[in-house]
């Protein structure tokens, strides 16, 4: 059972009660002394040396730490355009190996982050609070900023609930990456997750029996990182709630996402981000549409000649081609809520098919999607978008405002 699903449980029988749980700090202004990126990666190396312990390698420390991607040098004096990303709970950059070299290519300074309480241990979760992500951002955007002109923010799960409040409150932020955004859990009882901190620190005590994490990411999260989630989460909705933004939004959402409401975040789209560029991509069955919304583009999400089940949460982020989470990648995640059997077999190198948490089939054993297939037909539609979001003098040449980079000019596509 996930974390998440024992949280549903524990909420649902009412074990525990507590006061009310605070509302999203509003995010304040950048300090004027925002630390540059370099010394902000510095200083976050240096915690990931000093926490990970002498067993790690400096292989791991690297793959945890906050990155930064060039664009391809050019005779002006510096880049014109930046992005900053920001992983998801229990993630780390490495989220966004892939996405930053597209991101690059195109001619973005790309920088990444690493959230308070992430990429070390998850005990490192227990005291976190939501107020010390939001200033990581605010102070990292502020730097980039500095650096590069024209700013977008792109974010994965919790991360997209952190970036997309951030730019609701600065009008200079010229456009969103949104990757699984985190608006809406599939936990209908999330809200009480901040209540119960003070009695239950873990969801899952850690015993041994269960991965706690490998070499980028947490499996194992403290209930606080789900309250500070949650919060998140609250923030987020309330700025969705009073306006429309409409700055250029790229989108991805998994229909079978097992941790966040995909039918909701099909609605936010339609709803909230209102520009005529915006574009979501939605893996699954054709959500029933007017045929006058041609800012969704369809793929399934069932491809039996890959043996994929279904798409996953994360996975929409990762090429195939990924050294750790490819298709012929080192790190296959087995434990993906199945039995002890399937989940050793799964270890010992049996074929697998690939799903969500918790898909189960008979006679099939699944390991988590944590790649997708669509990659590089995904990146060709996110450069669009960015493209339709650049002021006129950063727009690439040729690029056409608001083209869809399938080959056509809009409309849905079910394949």
């Amino acid at each position: 059972m996930t974390s998440l699903r024992v949280l549903h449980v524990l909420l649902a029988l009412g074990l525990l009660i507590a006061p009310g749980a605070r509302a999203g700090a509003e995010p304040g202004g950048p300090p004027p002394d925002a630390p540059s990126f370099s010394d902000y990666r510095q200083r976050t190396l240096d915690l990931l040396r000093s926490r990970r312990g002498s067993a790690q390698s400096e292989t791991a420390v690297a793959l945890n730490a906050p990155r930064e991607w060039r664009p391809a040098p050019s005779k002006k004096a510096g880049p014109t355009k930046g992005i900053l990303l920001v992983h998801g709970l229990g993630d780390s950059p490495w989220s966004f190996h892939d996405v930053a070299r597209e991101l690059a290519a195109d001619g973005f300074l790309v920088r990444t982050v690493l959230l308070p309480g992430h990429g070390t241990r998850p005990e490192d979760m227990l005291d976190v609070e939501l107020e010390q992500w939001q200033q990581v951002v605010r102070e990292q955007a502020e730097a980039l900023r500095r650096d590069a002109g024209e700013v977008y923010l792109g974010g994965f799960s919790t991360g997209a609930n952190l970036v997309t409040e951030y730019a609701y409150s600065h009008d200079d932020i010229a456009g969103l990456l949104l990757f699984s955004p985190a608006f809406q859990s599939a936990v209908a009882l999330d809200w009480v997750a901040p209540l119960i901190v003070r009695f239950r620190p873990w969801l899952l005590t850690p015993d041994g029996r269960m991965p706690l994490q490998n070499a980028v990411r947490y499996f194992t999260v403290p209930t606080n990182g789900f309250a500070q989630f949650y919060r998140s989460s609250q923030a987020v909705r309330q700025r969705l709630d009073a306006r429309a933004y409409d700055k250029p939004v790229f989108m991805v959402v998994a229909r079978h996402d097992s941790v966040l409401d995909a039918e909701a975040l099909l609605d936010t789209f339609r709803t909230r981000f209102t520009h005529p560029a915006s574009r979501l991509i939605w893996y699954g069955a054709a959500p029933a549409l007017p045929e006058s919304e041609a800012r969704i583009l369809v793929r399934t999400d069932r491809l039996p000649e890959r043996r994929i089940s279904q798409f996953s949460h994360m996975g929409v982020l990762f090429s195939p081609s990924n050294r750790l989470y490819g298709e012929h990648g080192t790190d296959r995640i087995c434990w993906n809520g199945q039995d002890e059997a399937a989940t050793q077999a799964c270890a010992r190198g049996a074929e697998v098919w690939y799903a969500d948490w918790g898909y189960r089939e008979a006679d099939k054993i699944h390991a988590r999607l944590t790649f997708n297939p669509y990659f590089a037909w995904q990146s060709a539609v996110m450069t669009s978008v960015l493209d339709s979001a650049g002021s006129p003098r950063q727009r690439r040449p040729g690029a056409r405002r608001g083209a869809v980079a399938d080959g056509s000019s809009g409309g849905r596509l079910a394949h």
